[in-house]
């Protein structure tokens, strides 16, 4: 059996496993480690869901999906209706500043702008939204504002990285150009890459994060 279909068998077994994705109306494809993703589901969240645990696997280098989010009748909204559920949302997250973040939807795609301080502050925003009923997609155009203090972004970068036990940091360079982090190097899973990123966003100096660590 090729790399590609042990991957391809492999994904296809964690999204079975993984209780919050419809797998029986998801097929996958794999070639050279790039896993990509098609058929549909029933609500955005799934869908989601169907992308991380595909992520997640041994092997999976980058992931590219082409799932239709298909709602069921029950589920259809009106785009005033889902704007309201999400203004209503954000006011009971703590982690949303008030009133940084307008939501504009069409059609029950939703897109997301304003300016927040923290990068997690824009993913929480986009969760939110994620799991409410009748939306299709999620366009997040929300910006992190400059920090004042990006001369040593990549030093605290770095030392974050150290202090993560999930792979050897040495195996990631870490330069920054003001509030551009760039983040260069080789590590062995699809997640590590996520995780340096992650690493890197939660720096207060990081208002962009350039990732261009293969996985190999």
């Amino acid at each position: 059996m090729s790399h590609d279909s042990q991957l391809q068998n492999a994904v296809l077994a964690e999204l079975n496993w993984d209780p919050s994705v419809p797998a029986g109306h998801i097929g996958v494809t794999a070639s050279a480690g790039i896993v990509t993703l098609s058929g549909h589901t029933e609500t955005y969240a799934e869908k989601h869901a169907a992308e991380v645990a595909a992520a997640r696997v041994k092997g999976v280098k980058g992931v590219s999906e082409t799932i239709e989010v298909r709602l069921t009748h029950g589920a259809k909204r009106a785009d005033e209706e889902i704007a309201a559920a999400i203004v209503n949302r954000f006011s009971w997250d703590v982690s949303i500043p008030t009133e940084k973040v307008i939501p504009t939807v069409e059609k029950g795609w939703v897109t997301l702008a304003g300016e927040v301080a923290w990068h997690f502050e824009k993913d929480a925003a986009e969760q939110d939204v994620r799991r409410l009923a009748g939306v299709v997609g999620v366009i997040n155009h929300i910006t992190v504002k400059p920090r004042v203090n990006v001369e040593n972004v990549s030093d605290d970068i770095t030392h974050a990285l150290h202090r993560s036990w999930l792979f050897d940091p040495k195996l990631v360079t870490v330069t920054a150009d003001g509030g551009t982090v760039h983040l260069t190097g080789t590590v062995p899973t699809y997640k590590d890459r996520r995780t340096a990123e992650a690493t890197a966003w939660a720096s207060p100096g990081a208002v962009v994060v350039d990732n261009r660590i293969a996985v190999g």
